[in-house]
């Protein structure tokens, strides 16, 4: 099976499950696992910030972000297609008690503008704006990359209004790979940032949230306990993230030239519509126009031929590329494609 529903399906390598089995451990609560605390200090040492701090997931890390920035009754801006707008259960609001100012974005990218424009004026009347939140890459967007000088931009408008900004980077090494612009440059315009050991670094679970702030690393500890998200001998899990830190940052590029080779094999297919600039890193967002098929008939029928893809509204889909999918299963899965869309034999549901 060809597999490009998304990133999060990589599996372990037999040497990452290797470096898992043989991990030291200790309880973490305590602070006594070795092994988590060495995935920390490798983090922070990468993201340029005093410390990070390992929790389960990566919508528990943007979760705790919020919490422990934003007090409830103030408001968060957030792009409209954010990650923590759209798959986050609506835990801001039920977890944090804040209210979410979304701004519509260019493929999840906002402006300088557009934040200083939706910052609440301090009057008696008006929710208050607590923190700003970019997603660098922004998945919705299709893999884009926040250019630097953007976030720049916007960092100068938060510290001029003395709101803090949060990155949720759970993407953020593509975007230092694609980019070349290193990770500790673009964690430190964020008070907090957040990154994904379980997508293409192919960790089987885990994520770490970086701060210079001690006392903000203090409220991000409680309430990741309040929160159901601190863990006991969770060396295991954070051996995996230490192996995909040492060995699976630069294979990144890979997963990116998959991308752009995936995207223009599909310009190739005249029932599909797609714009291969677009392609920035390891998303591939396309359009699917077929009289043989629906969109949820097509994918149910590559499924049939190996290949998973994701439907994502109307007659978009999006392919995802990672380290378990290789140039030889992008060549046979367009193959597929191509086979369905040019000479398929589906009926229109």
């Amino acid at each position: 099976m060809i597999d490009l529903r998304s990133d999060t399906v990589t599996k372990p390598s037999p040497a990452m499950r290797d470096a898992m089995a043989r991990a030291d451990v200790g309880d973490d609560i305590y602070g006594e696992d070795p092994t988590v605390n060495r995935l920390q200090e490798v983090a922070a040492a990468l993201l340029g910030k005093r410390a990070a701090l390992f929790v389960p997931s990566g919508t528990l890390g943007n979760q705790l972000s919020v919490r422990a920035q934003a007090e409830p009754g103030r408001e968060v801006i957030v792009e409209g297609q954010s990650h923590i707008i759209r798959y986050e259960q609506g835990a801001a609001a039920a977890l944090a008690g804040v209210q979410l100012h979304w701004v519509t974005g260019t493929h999840g990218l906002m402006t300088a503008e557009q934040v200083q424009a939706a910052i609440r004026p301090k009057d008696p009347y008006s929710i208050q704006t607590a923190l700003i939140c970019l997603e660098n890459t922004h998945n919705a967007g299709g893999g884009t990359i926040y250019p630097l000088a953007t976030i720049q931009a916007i960092r100068a408008v938060a510290k001029a209004h003395g709101i803090p900004m949060h990155l949720d980077g759970a993407r953020l090494f593509n975007a230092v790979v694609a980019s070349g612009v290193s990770a500790a440059e673009y964690a430190r315009h964020f008070e907090t940032v957040t990154f994904c050991l379980s997508k293409g670094l192919g960790a089987p679970a885990g994520s770490l949230i970086a701060t210079d702030d001690p006392g903000l690393m203090e409220r991000l500890r409680r309430f990741r306990r309040m929160y159901g998200g601190a863990m006991r001998q969770s060396g295991i899990l954070a051996a995996g993230g230490l192996y995909a830190l040492e060995h699976h940052i630069a294979r990144l590029r890979e997963d990116h030239a998959n991308a752009k080779r995936l995207a223009a094999r599909l310009q190739q297919i005249p029932a599909v519509t797609i714009d291969p600039s677009l392609v920035e890193t390891n998303m591939v967002f396309f359009d699917v126009h077929s009289t043989k098929f629906s969109i949820p008939a097509f994918v149910a029928a590559l499924k049939q031929e190996g290949v998973l893809i994701n439907a994502v509204g109307g007659s978009t889909c999006r392919a995802v590329t990672h380290l378990d999918v290789s140039a030889e299963d992008i060549e046979r899965a367009t193959d597929h494609f191509a086979r369905l869309l040019n000479d398929g034999t589906g009926a229109s549901h």
